[in-house]
């Protein structure tokens, strides 16, 4: 990659047009490879620590979603979307995440 270009400040050529069709701007590849962690939240439930402890391999536990309810899609902390869970592969028993809803704007901060 090479340096960034830095375009002459308006005050040291006072005749020249301002540079308002070429701004400087960021390079984005570098925000894009940001690592964020995504989250995708089936639902949650209260336990007492004494039945916590009694947990063993194949228990369930129960969630307070219902099949077909909307997950939560949490990236770094904060809910930016919702979606409904679809099968992926079946062969290989693979799940993702079908967006419905996007959080944005005031949704975001208050979904936080």
């Amino acid at each position: 990659m090479g340096e960034p270009e830095i375009l002459p400040d308006a005050s040291e050529a006072p005749d020249a047009a301002p540079a308002a069709a070429s701004p400087a701007t960021p390079n984005l590849n570098t925000i894009l490879s940001i690592p964020v962690t995504v989250q995708v939240v089936l639902g949650s439930t209260s336990l007492p620590v004494a039945s916590l402890m009694k947990l063993a391999r194949g228990a369930v536990i129960s969630l307070d979603q219902r099949v077909g309810d909307p997950v939560d899609i949490v990236v770094n902390g904060r809910v930016v979307a919702r979606g409904e869970i679809v099968v992926v592969d079946e062969v290989s028993q693979r799940f993702g995440v079908s967006l419905v809803e996007i959080v944005a704007g005031r949704s975001l901060e208050q979904a936080a």
